[in-house]
């Protein structure tokens, strides 16, 4: 699992900094791609990377700001031109379904691939045997939401060399074993699951979200994370900045990581006011709340490990 940073600035782009678009690398888990927004020429920087838009499963609108939502259109069409024939779900406020047919009808793009457009209206917005994805509304100008990814704990790994000990060869009773059913010999013995698994291997949490002030439904999807990516468009200082224009400040999202128990926090949607020299100090006053916390940067990227 691993969070790749395709753009990290505020509102519109900067030298620096493109506007805002997080892949979520699931290639590994799924040899997919979720991507979280889709700020304007986000295909651009993926031209830059190893991301191919066909692998890109579900898209994750967080809310209709144009610095979110500016490249979605344009990625749609590409990636039906680039031969991506998988299908693709897109999930986001209302008005995002409007959007994106609209975008596509007015410029005559027809797509090749089946499309499903979900609009948010519950906190589980998907599951699976892998994953579930949750999402709670955040407190910005218009309707904003974060995301909870949430990994299903996975079996603990077969302990081979104790089935070796009894006589069993590898074969069907090893995947039954591996799925947590007791087998029964020919002789009549039952043998435990549990017995021949080693610990269970505890699924990953990475929590993404919207533009937002400091509020309960962030701390609620961030609780416990192995990453919280928040965003921290103004410094400390601009507390009261933050506050009118419904953002949060360095400080603020350290407070909500360390309140719910967050292993590692990411900075981004850094406004173009500051310089990277100005963006350090921006981690800085993260850090002496919470110290395993980073900045995100265009093309970073954070390797969530298994623990």
């Amino acid at each position: 699992m691993e969070v790749f940073f395709l753009g990290t600035g505020a509102g519109i782009p900067s030298k620096g900094r493109n506007v805002t678009a997080i892949a979520l690398k699931l290639l590994e888990e799924r040899g997919a791609i979720w991507l979280f927004d889709c700020g304007e020429a986000t295909q651009h920087q993926i031209l830059h990377t190893s991301i191919k838009p066909g692998r890109i499963e579900k898209i994750f609108i967080t809310h209709l700001h144009g610095d979110h939502i500016y490249g979605l259109p344009g990625l749609l069409a590409s990636r039906s031109f680039q031969g991506g024939e998988s299908a693709l779900t897109v999930y986001g406020p209302a008005g995002i379904k409007e959007y994106i047919e609209t975008s596509l009808r007015v410029s005559g793009t027809y797509l090749k691939y089946p499309l499903e457009i979900k609009e948010i209206t519950e906190k589980l917005l998907f599951e699976d045997g892998q994953f579930t994805v949750e999402a709670r509304e955040l407190e910005h100008g218009i309707q904003s939401f974060g995301f909870r990814v949430v990994e299903k704990d996975r079996p603990g790994t077969l302990l081979v060399d104790r089935l070796k000990e009894l006589g069993i060869k590898p074969g069907p009773q090893y995947r039954q074993i591996k799925e947590g059913t007791p087998v029964t010999l020919e002789d009549g013995t039952v043998l435990e699951a549990h017995h021949f698994l080693g610990p269970r291997q505890l699924g990953r949490i990475v929590a993404i979200l919207g533009d937002t002030r400091k509020c309960e439904a962030a701390l609620e999807l961030a609780q416990e994370a192995d990453l919280l990516v928040h965003e921290a468009t103004f410094a400390a200082n601009d507390s009261a900045m933050a506050y009118d224009y419904f953002h949060s400040t360095t400080e603020h999202a350290a407070q909500t990581a360390k309140e719910a128990g967050v292993k590692k926090l990411c900075l981004t949607h850094i406004s173009s006011r500051y310089d990277r020299d100005a963006a350090l100090e921006l981690l800085l006053e993260a850090r002496k709340i919470i110290p395993e916390t980073e900045i995100a940067e265009d093309f970073k990227s954070i390797i969530v490990p298994r623990i």
